[in-house]
């Protein structure tokens, strides 16, 4: 369903009067039965070139095919940092009794960790000298029929992005950066994170650091979310804890993101693809929508973004013009679809222009 959304961004985006020129490229699985890959170089060089993109989701295979698109533009192109804003807005339906007092946002390692995909599969004969140098390093057992993985965590990755949640912190007024690892159990990778973000808390005296453990980290967002603000973490843990904020809010339908280089920007909802839904004008525009809004404050359009923002929350708080996800009993019946949810984002950005 990526198009869809994609196209209900865009408009709300055009709405704005924003100063944006369209350039738009194909990826994904319809393009991989054409093309052989699902990522054509076409794609790497439209980013490039115009230095950032607004990209709507694309479907990986579960265990099997290729990998997954994003983790190439984010290793191809080094978008470091993965930017994911939690926030509430009036009429998402949350389990929690105050969800207002979340506004949570992660910054999550996005070219590290796991994710590089430095793996051995089980009972291969390259797994086997594998696991058998494993064991002579280590002296600790490990069964013949392991897959492995490898997870590499730099004290250059670490530095930049913990640097990075810092800036942030400092621009966007925030007042605390809370790093989250598994150092007392990976000491040499974890724990490596943690010392970096310790050093580089130094730096900010201003912005209050502290660190915790990920399985506590995760208890404590549920139970306590208003005393977390900034959380910098390694790519897996980042991954899991992203997602866990969006629940706190209501759900990965209004979770946006963003994932930033030094030179390159791309910007995509949080959630997946949902082929199920492809063609059916069912889909929740509102994450691509809202990830817009990042991509405007990134190129500088801030009143633009607020505009963009505002109506979204509008529409969301009224709660007439929502997809079904969105209502409170789930209803398909009267839901608003896709571009009918848009086109309610579009008459609150004209009529707040309107006075």
């Amino acid at each position: 369903m990526g198009p869809e959304v994609a196209e209900a961004a865009k408009r709300c985006i055009d709405a704005l009067g924003a100063n944006i020129e369209w350039e738009a490229v194909d990826a994904g699985i319809d393009v991989m039965e054409k093309e052989g890959t699902p990522l054509p170089e076409l794609v790497i060089e439209s980013i490039k070139e115009n230095k950032v993109a607004l990209k709507a989701p694309i479907t990986t295979p579960l265990g099997s095919g290729f990998r997954s698109v994003n983790v190439r533009l984010r290793q191809e192109l080094d978008l470091y940092a993965c930017l994911r804003p939690c926030k509430y807005y009036r009429g998402v339906y949350s389990l929690l009794k105050n969800p207002e007092s979340v506004d949570v946002v992660v910054v999550r390692e996005n070219t590290e960790d796991l994710y590089v995909g430095i793996e051995f599969e089980q009972g291969q004969e390259e797994t086997r000298k594998i696991i058998d140098e494993i064991r002579t390093l280590t002296k600790k057992s490990i069964r013949d029929d392991s897959g492995v993985s490898i997870k590499p965590i730099s004290k250059f990755g670490s530095e930049r992005i913990v640097r990075f949640a810092f800036e942030y912190a400092t621009l966007n007024r925030r007042r605390k950066v809370t790093a989250t690892t598994k150092s007392n159990i990976m000491k040499s990778s974890d724990g490596l994170f943690q010392h970096v973000a310790e050093e580089v808390a130094r730096e900010y005296p201003e912005i209050e650091f502290e660190h915790r453990l990920i399985d506590n980290m995760c208890m404590q967002l549920v139970q306590k979310p208003e005393l977390y603000d900034v959380l910098v973490l390694p790519n897996l843990y980042g991954d899991i804890v992203s997602d866990l904020c969006a629940g706190l809010v209501g759900g990965l339908g209004i979770a946006p993101g963003a994932n930033i280089g030094d030179t390159y920007a791309v910007f995509e909802a949080t959630h997946g693809s949902a082929p199920m839904y492809k063609g059916l004008n069912k889909v929740n525009p509102a994450a691509l929508i809202l990830s817009g809004a990042l991509m405007l404050r990134h190129i500088g359009e801030f009143e633009a973004a607020d505009r963009l923002e505002r109506g979204v929350a509008a529409v969301i708080e009224e709660g007439k013009d929502v997809t079904y996800d969105l209502r409170p009993s789930k209803d398909r019946v009267s839901a608003a679809g896709t571009k009918e949810m848009a086109d309610a984002i579009i008459r609150k950005i004209r009529g707040g222009e309107n006075g």
